[in-house]
């Protein structure tokens, strides 16, 4: 990275997607039934692109800048094709997913940035004015600030400082995570600042929910509109299109 545009990023918030760069068979598993392997691949490129459109879009207000935090390493190539042309790359370490999200976030704030959001590659229509929410919220000072998922657990977290114990004895793809992180914040005294919710789509029952969204059917868990996501309405036409078609 040049000194310049390092220059460029000091006082801004980075807003990151926490991704595996997409591959049939280690993809999105969760979707296989009803979706194939090379599906749930092309599928969660299509939330990667879409979700980091949102993020480049917050960017564009000058107070934040866009990053995808990835693994594996070597997949930079791959993962570039997905993303807007200013994101910037950090590499996962290895580790529990507690411990790369802590590190994710460290590594972004010794970056020198106000603070990190990190955002799971599965809201692919999150909308930018929860992003915008997070932004403002961790610029308020030495807090957490989540978003909570319906399925327990959380869209975003945002940090301005680190915090270890936040990721530390949290039973990961559960529906006690959201919960149990809370125990940590009143635990070591941290506020909690809570953003509107939103929904990860990682099972046959969130795709659904995602088709219903895609065909104008209004959410019952909000009635905050989500952000636009042509990858996957393109990628969900595609597919129902090709289920429609009459076998030969």
């Amino acid at each position: 990275m040049s000194h310049d545009r390092q220059n460029n990023m000091l006082g801004k918030v980075a807003v990151a997607v926490v991704c595996k760069t997409p591959s049939p068979g280690k993809s999105k598993t969760r979707l296989s039934p009803p979706l194939r392997p090379e599906d749930c691949a092309a599928i969660s490129s299509c939330f990667i692109r879409d979700l980091s459109r949102t993020i480049g879009k917050l960017a564009e207000d000058g107070d934040s800048v866009g990053y995808a935090v990835y693994t594996p390493a070597g997949s930079e190539e791959a993962l570039r094709t997905l993303l807007p042309d200013r994101f910037e790359l950090a590499l996962q370490c290895d580790g529990d997913f507690g411990e790369r999200l802590l590190q994710g976030a460290k590594d972004l704030i010794d970056a020198g940035h106000d603070g990190a959001i990190l955002i799971n590659s599965d809201s692919p229509t999150l909308p930018v004015s929860i992003l915008r929410a997070a932004v403002d919220a961790v610029r308020t000072g030495d807090n957490v600030v989540l978003s909570p998922a319906l399925d327990g657990g959380y869209t975003l977290i945002g940090l301005s400082r680190l915090h270890r114990r936040l990721f530390e004895d949290i039973p990961w793809s559960t529906s006690r995570v959201y919960e149990l992180t809370l125990d940590r914040a009143r635990e070591i005294g941290i506020p909690v600042i809570s953003v509107p919710g939103w929904y990860d789509v990682d099972d046959a029952a969130s795709l659904h929910l995602l088709e219903e969204e895609m065909s104008g059917r209004p959410l019952t868990f909000t009635d905050i509109p989500g952000s636009d996501a042509p990858a996957t309405r393109r990628f969900l036409r595609s597919r129902l299109a090709a289920v429609a078609e009459p076998a030969l």
